[in-house]
């Protein structure tokens, strides 16, 4: 049985990320990157549902299934992540990928059953 409140600690978890590395980027920029991201989740999630993206184990969300009309929203999310992973590196002195590659394993973790995920061998199955 899945913990209730799985979904609630993903969110803050990113969320707590943009926040914590925010002395780098000014306030405003942080805020509207937090926006942009929680405005994309209801979409983000409904794809997830649908099977038409999965989390990649390098911590970005990747078409399993065609979906042209969707490109704009999850390259858009894509970015943000890769922001909030370049910030978090830079804090941390070590690489985007690595910070990806963590952040993955968290979302991948807490992915809801049903939605697709990427195994360290590149492999895709559903949760």
């Amino acid at each position: 049985m899945r913990c209730p409140y799985a979904k609630v600690s993903c969110l803050l978890f990113c969320l707590s990320l943009v926040f914590l590395f925010a002395s780098s980027v000014c306030a405003q920029d942080m805020q509207a990157l937090k926006n942009r991201m929680l405005e994309r989740k209801p979409t983000i999630d409904a794809l997830k549902n649908q099977g038409i993206v999965g989390e990649g184990i390098d911590g970005y969300l990747h078409f399993r299934q065609q979906s042209p009309g969707d490109a704009g929203v999850v390259n858009a999310e894509n970015q943000d992540r890769r922001t909030v992973n370049g910030i978090i590196a830079g804090k941390e002195g070590t690489s985007t990928e690595q910070v990806s590659r963590k952040a993955a394993q968290k979302i991948i973790a807490n992915a809801r059953p049903g939605h697709w995920v990427q195994r360290e061998d590149g492999s895709w199955y559903r949760k």
